[in-house]
């Protein structure tokens, strides 16, 4: 069964594994990481593994993802639907969720629950709760190949694989976006419509994401230039 995953990923990583794919910037930390289509790959099969094997998801469970844009939000996405999991993107009855420490209280009903420091150098959350996953030190430790696993049913919003990837399409067409795009964004994904508008939109035609964090207004310019952006979502 081909996911969500396999419909993003194969054509970009066919026709350009190494390009640049997922650039983030923060810039309160100055931060910067990029992300090559086969590194993207590789994190995300990773987490799906750990979604698999770790906590035991078979598809068509359920998994809360509390995370704000970032490029490993994307990898922890894009890992969630290669497993076959619905993602959900507010607390629910979740078989797992993937949050921020800030966001624990909101996820206690969860089956099980990973912890993402967000840090660029993939420190762990120290004293976390007993029972709490700390994901940097865990998905490491995950093979970075991964045989997707769909079971056809609906992995955002109601939506099937096939109709996500429709709509973000459509979204990357009403935002004139193509293959031959570098796109910059500030744009959050904290709703199934952001997240198909502000991520998915991008990887379904090929072009590739510099997404910001905590966007400095004065760096916008300057950052256009040196990326070569050719098209923006505003934030």
């Amino acid at each position: 069964m081909t996911t969500l995953t396999d419909t993003l990923l194969d054509p970009i990583l066919a026709a350009d594994p190494a390009g640049p794919r997922i650039t983030w910037y923060d810039d309160v930390s100055g931060a910067r990481i990029e992300l090559s289509a086969v590194t993207l790959a590789n994190w995300a099969a990773k987490t799906a593994n750990m979604v698999r094997d770790e906590f035991g998801l078979l598809p068509g469970g359920r998994v809360a993802v509390l995370l704000p844009a970032h490029w490993q939000s994307a990898a922890v996405l894009l890992g969630a639907w290669w497993a076959g999991a619905e993602v959900v993107l507010e607390p629910d009855d979740a078989d797992l969720a993937l949050v921020t420490v800030d966001r624990l209280d909101e996820v206690a009903d969860a089956a099980e629950v990973a912890v993402l420091s967000l840090d660029a150098f993939g420190r762990p959350v120290p004293d976390l709760p007993v029972g709490v996953t700390d994901y940097a030190t865990h998905v490491r430790v995950h093979g970075d190949q991964f045989r997707s696993a769909g079971d056809g049913g609906p992995v955002l919003d109601g939506r099937t694989a096939d109709e996500v990837a429709a709509a973000a399409r459509e979204a990357a067409a009403a935002a004139g976006i193509t293959g031959a795009d570098r796109v910059l964004s500030s744009r959050d994904w904290s709703t199934p419509q952001a997240l198909i508008e502000g991520l998915l939109a991008v990887l379904a035609v090929g072009a590739s994401l510099v997404q910001v964090s905590n966007p400095d207004p004065a760096a916008t310019d300057r950052r256009a230039e040196s990326e070569k952006i050719t098209a923006r979502l505003d934030g």
